[in-house]
Order: structure tokens, then sequence, then C-alpha cells
């Protein structure tokens, strides 16, 4: 390094200076304001069914998110690195779509196909199969929005690692499966299991694309990030900021388990 000491100091200065401003202070300021009123309307918060019933519902779409994501990734990332197929930019551009498009365009795209006045929504309705401002609207937008993060974690890691090792598998005379349960998965397992971590984490957090498709319905379709608005636009602070602290509960765990990954990755 040529720099001085001066820029170094001066550049780290600059970098805690704006960790601090635009995570720590807000972080504090949530736990801060959940606690002010104390334990007691803190944990009453929390306990509240409609809390609960947002938890379960944020729970259930990300789980079920994370699931397609894993399907979905791993089949693309697997795909794009390992072969040459008409077609392969086009897939590459389309994993990247979530990206370019906001969230709440997204999510109105699901309620043109599938609302009441969609392209199938009179079909729907005369089956009786409701998916806007119902649980299926939901996991359909959340797993949008983050069927991107496991594919591009692993498609520059799988080139990286090239195809000699599966040649080798099959030149010793090891199938498709085999190939891919011996070889090819346990050499992208930590960048399998970090893009995991990133897809829950945007799950859990998702608002923009669920807020459109939810419909808002309290104790239904509300996820935590849509409680916690309910609950701060209803002028309940305290709640809002105890229903709130979850998610950054979840964040900071989020951190500390995505750190310890990436280590393990490195040794």
């Amino acid at each position: 390094m040529t720099e001085s000491r001066f820029i170094r100091y001066l550049l780290l200065s600059v970098a805690l200076l704006f960790l601090g401003l635009f995570l720590f202070v807000p972080l504090a300021t949530v736990f801060t304001r959940a606690l002010e009123k104390g334990g007691d309307v803190y944990w009453e918060a929390i306990r509240n069914p409609d809390t609960w019933s947002a938890i379960r519902l944020t729970v259930l779409a990300s789980v079920i998110a994370v699931l397609l994501n894993l399907i979905f990734g791993v089949a693309a990332a697997w795909a794009i690195a390992k072969f040459d197929f008409i077609g392969k930019n086009i897939l590459i551009s389309l994993i990247d779509l979530p990206f370019a498009v906001s969230p709440v365009v997204s999510g109105l795209i699901y309620v043109l196909l599938f609302g009441l006045q969609g392209v199938w929504g009179p079909w729907l309705l005369e089956h009786n199969i409701k998916i806007i401002f119902a649980v299926p609207g939901i996991v359909l937008a959340t797993t949008f929005v983050t069927f991107p993060f496991v594919a591009r974690e692993l498609i520059p890691l799988l080139q990286a690692q090239g195809t000699e090792e599966e040649e080798a598998a099959v030149v010793l005379g090891a199938n498709g499966w085999q190939t891919f349960w011996k070889v090819t998965l346990p050499n992208m397992k930590w960048g399998l299991l970090y893009g995991l971590i990133l897809t829950n984490a945007r799950a859990m957090g998702e608002f923009g694309a669920v807020s459109v498709v939810s419909g808002h319905i309290r104790g239904e379709t509300n996820t935590i990030p849509l409680h916690v608005e309910i609950l701060y636009n209803e002028y309940n602070y305290a709640a809002a900021f105890a229903v709130a602290s979850l998610l950054a509960a979840l964040a900071l765990v989020t951190l500390a388990i995505k750190s310890y990954v990436e280590w393990k990755s490195e040794l």
C-alpha cells in the first residue's frame, strides 16, 4: 500500500461514519423504540394473533420460495456453467430480470394475470381458485423477486471450477446423477448455502411485490413487513417497532450466518 496513514485513517473513518449513520443508528433506534414502553408491551405485541399469523405466513412463503429457488437455481446454474445450448444467453437474461424490474411492477403483473379482471381471472373464478389476495399470490411474488440469488451465486462458481472433474467422473463410469451428487454438489455446497441465505433474507423482508398481491387482509395475507406498516399507520408505534425488531434480529442472524459461510468457504 502506497497511501499515507492519513488517507487510510480518513477512508476508515468515512466507512465507519457511513455504517454508523445508515446501519447502527437505525438498528439501535428500532430496538430502543420497541422496548421503550417496557417488556410487557413488547411481548403483548409479539403474542398478538395477527402478529403470529404474519409470522407464519412469512415463514411459509420464505420456505416455499427457498425450496423452489434451490431447485431452479441449481438446475439453471448447472446447465449454464457446464453445457452449451441454444438460448443460453436468453436464460441468463431472464434470471437477471427481477433485478431490473421493480418489485411493485412484478406484483402488478401477477394481478394483471390472475386478478378478477386479469387474463386468467375469469377462469380461476369459475373454478374457485384464488391466487391474488391469497397465499399462492404471495408465494409467487416472493419467489419471483428472489429467484436470481441462488443461480447468480452458483454460475460464476461452477464456471470457475470448469468441467474437468465431471469429465473424469464420466470416464471412470459415473452416470449423470452420480456425477452431480458426488462431484458437482460437494464443490458448490458453500456457494449454494450462501445463495439460500440471501434468498431467505430477501423473502422474509420483501414488501413491494407482496404488498400489491396480498390485499392487506389482517390475519390472513399480511406478512411481517405488511403487518409493521399497518401497525405504524394506525399510530401503534410500540407494536410496530416491536414487530420490526423481529426483522432486525433476523437481519443480524442472517449477517452472522453469512459471515460464517464466507469464512468456511475460504478454508
